[in-house]
């Protein structure tokens, strides 16, 4: 039974994938503008983020239009199509599960965290205006 319903969600996904594109690319907000000065420090602190994410995704979706609303050059690692990404994901957050943000603190210390929900609630108490 478990794989007739895999395979159920694998072709649910393949049917609804293009018209997920879709809705990102038009869905996107329009971006924050900042100073010249305060978009150098955001992207320097970006420099210490990594989102592990896939394009079809609804949850990542979610994410990254918060991601494109605050202008935030964050590093995107595609867990399906980079094997690296994958193993660094498993190896580092203990679980393959997108989307999920890598957060390397000043002291070296690596916080990964899972949860669309939390994720646009750090980035946007961290970067917003």
């Amino acid at each position: 039974m478990r794989p007739v319903i895999r395979l159920f969600f694998i072709v649910l996904r393949r049917v609804l994938m293009p018209f997920m594109l879709i809705y990102a690319a038009l869905s996107k907000p329009k971006a924050i503008k900042r100073d010249a000065a305060k978009q150098a420090e955001v992207d320097a602190a970006c420099r210490q983020l990594t989102l592990y994410q896939f394009n079809t995704c609804p949850f990542c979706i979610k994410v990254k239009k918060e991601v494109h609303r605050l202008a935030l050059p964050i590093d995107m690692a595609n867990v399906r199509r980079d094997p690296n990404a994958r193993q660094a994901l498993e190896a580092g957050g203990g679980k393959v599960k997108v989307p999920c943000l890598r957060i390397t603190h000043a002291d070296g210390e690596v916080e990964w965290m899972y949860e669309s929900s939390d994720i646009n609630r750090y980035l946007h108490q961290r970067f917003a205006a």
